[in-house]
């Protein structure tokens, strides 16, 4: 059995289908997959069991990223396409069945799951391979807990201040978990790196995390560490998928908190009630953590 899974180009929305794809490993033991995302969201994929095939694409402008998606996979007899990012090119595929994504009401996962009509929606898991836990245990030793932060996003209203993440860690640290470690977690580039810096400036002791690590390193270093408090991004999802106890940080004006808040075990979210992300006071996003910790 051949299935192909057509994802996002975006890391946090690839993160949150993986457990669409856990359902459908499990469902089909014998079954081999093709999953096509999008180059930046490669990584969560590759230590995927049962991967015959990774496609990893950037988009194009007028869609023509999706001719050269048609030509690798036409010459393929699918027994089941999913296609969650509802394109024209599941219909034109060869496939004995085929689950197209529809804009639904309600929390990302479970608009992923009424996909294959599953209830309740499966939480999003993580793959990582021998080589990333080991690099993770390196990084990330045994002993004193790890506090997380993720201080980065993709644009600036989700952004919670950087000398707040500092307040925040060292509250954490120094007076609910005495001698807790932090780290500070975000992703390859310029941009990330600039939003990590005042952070990391604020927290010379801190386990700089920035633009080291691979995507399933990031998911085995996150499922090391005792809580992950960041703004609304990719590595929020991966650590609510890695099984970290996670806590999303939401401005007002990110009216998406209803479909994307951190789908875990162990997740919750600090909003505001009006204006943005400066409206998220230090106190409550650690009354908030401290709720996490003690669930």
């Amino acid at each position: 059995m051949r299935i192909l899974f057509i994802t996002s180009n975006r890391i946090g929305d690839a993160v949150l289908s993986t457990g669409l794809l856990d359902h459908l490993l499990r469902t089909y033991p014998a079954a081999r997959f093709t999953v096509a995302c999008g180059a930046v969201s490669e990584g969560v994929f590759t230590r995927m069991p049962r991967l015959e095939r990774l496609i990893a694409f950037d988009k194009r402008p007028r869609g023509m990223h999706w001719p050269p998606l048609w030509r690798a996979t036409v010459g393929t007899w699918w027994d089941l396409v999913v296609d969650i990012r509802a394109s024209a090119i599941s219909w034109v595929l060869p496939t004995r069945r085929r689950a197209v994504m529809r804009k639904r009401p309600g929390h990302k996962i479970a608009q992923l799951a009424a996909v294959l009509g599953i209830s309740p929606p499966p939480l999003p898991v993580t793959w990582t391979g021998e080589e990333d836990r080991a690099r993770a245990a390196a990084l990330l030793p045994e002993g004193a807990p790890v506090i997380a932060i993720g201080p980065t996003a993709n644009w600036t209203g989700k952004l919670w201040p950087a000398e707040r993440f500092v307040e925040l860690a060292r509250a954490l640290a120094e007076r609910d978990m005495p001698g807790a470690r932090i780290a500070v977690f975000a992703g390859p580039g310029a941009q990330e790196a600039a939003l990590a810096a005042p952070v990391l400036a604020a927290l010379p002791r801190a386990i700089d995390l920035t633009g080291q690590l691979s995507l399933p390193e990031a998911a085995a270093c996150l499922a090391r560490c005792a809580i992950f408090i960041g703004n609304d991004s990719g590595l929020m999802h991966l650590a609510a998928a890695a099984g970290c106890a996670t806590l999303g940080l939401f401005g007002a004006a990110n009216a998406s908190v209803a479909e994307y808040s951190p789908a875990g075990r162990r997740t919750g979210v600090a909003v505001t009630d009006g204006g943005g992300m400066a409206g998220i006071s230090v106190a409550a996003a650690r009354a908030a953590a401290l709720r996490l910790l003690a669930a």
